[in-house]
């Protein structure tokens, strides 16, 4: 077996690690990527209020693989009741995530969510947030399709288009 000094091994990483622009968005799921936090793309999203905004790192949300994406919401913004039907696994990125589980929204029902909390979210499971302390950025790892439904129709931003 052949065997590779140090030394060598380095210099390929160095060079690995410097080899131009990382891709922007969407990274596959069966190759090595990287994205860095100021190369994170920001988009609307249909079915968010439309301050709130969606990232998709890895992966293709519309399809049936895995998928990784942040939600990032302004202060005062508020989700209203929804399920989605994939399970799904929220990291706080930054600031409070506020959430309650529960077809109305109900203040009393939140709990808050400091950096660095994990929240696993069975799929078809009523809930709405509120970034009621300031802005919030939760990462979300699940299985796709993504699929988004709001328990009152009036509350979808995707039926309040003019």
């Amino acid at each position: 077996m052949n065997k590779l000094s140090p030394l060598l091994i380095v210099l390929f990483f160095a060079v690995c690690l410097n080899t131009g622009d990382v891709s922007a968005q969407g990274l596959p799921n069966k190759s090595f990527g990287v994205i860095y936090q100021e190369k994170i793309k920001w988009s609307p999203f249909p079915a968010f209020p439309p301050q709130a905004r969606l990232a998709i790192l890895v992966g293709n949300p519309n399809k049936a693989e895995p998928y990784v994406v942040r939600v990032m919401v302004p202060r005062g913004i508020k989700l209203m009741p929804h399920i989605h039907s994939e399970d799904r696994i929220y990291t706080v990125v930054s600031g409070v995530f506020h959430i309650g589980i529960g077809t109305k929204f109900e203040a009393s029902k939140l709990k808050a969510y400091p950096p660095g909390s994990v929240i696993v979210l069975p799929g078809n499971t009523a809930y709405f947030h509120w970034a009621r302390s300031g802005e919030y950025i939760t990462q979300v790892s699940a299985y796709g399709p993504l699929g988004i439904s709001y328990i009152k129709p009036l509350d979808d931003p995707r039926n309040n288009k003019k």
